[in-house]
């Protein structure tokens, strides 16, 4: 049986994650209104409240701005909510446009949405890009709802670079008057 992936995926698991790095913009809030397109070379799960919906082979997943693409897929429900997704690859990636118009893009080996606890954890040679900079390392922990990240302290390390804020173009300095000119 093949249950509508629709029905198994919320918005919730994937939005969250793009809000990495981008500090205090949100991730585009009308893509929760858009409907959900999600391709797999093969899916496995049940229709049932509770249970795990496998995605495997060449996963893609389109929202509104919402883009992830991964190798592998898990979506996990209990009681008939989506609780947690797990997407995987060489490398899983995620992209979204936020509210503010901020583009942020995330790849990891393991990209981990626990959506009960507003939690995102990305795992193994993760990077987190947007106009403000970028986060590199070994694994990071992200809560959505009051936007703290944790990364390192496991021994490895971790490498940030902060873009300067633009400024404003410089006015060009006024030409000095030919002598003799009026």
């Amino acid at each position: 049986m093949s249950p509508n992936p629709r029905n198994k995926v919320s918005l919730g698991l994937l939005v969250a994650a793009s809000l990495l790095m981008a500090g205090a913009a949100q991730a585009k809030q009308s893509d929760r209104n858009q409907p959900m397109d999600i391709q797999s070379d093969s899916q496995d799960g049940t229709a049932a409240a509770d249970g795990v919906t496998n995605l495997v082979g060449d996963v893609v997943i389109i929202q509104g701005t919402l883009e992830v693409h991964a190798s592998k897929g898990q979506i996990f429900r209990k009681g008939g909510d989506t609780v947690r997704g797990v997407f995987t690859g060489k490398q899983a990636r995620l992209k979204q446009i936020n509210d503010d118009g901020t583009p942020v893009e995330a790849t990891a080996d393991t990209i981990d949405y626990d959506m009960v606890n507003n939690i995102v954890t990305l795992t193994g040679n993760y990077k987190v890009t947007s106009p403000k900079g970028t986060n590199a390392g070994q694994k990071m922990v992200y809560n959505t709802v009051t936007g703290s990240m944790q990364s390192g302290g496991d021994g490895t390390r971790v490498h940030t670079v902060i873009q300067p804020k633009a400024k404003a173009p410089a006015t060009p300095a006024a030409t000095p008057a030919k002598p003799g000119a009026k």
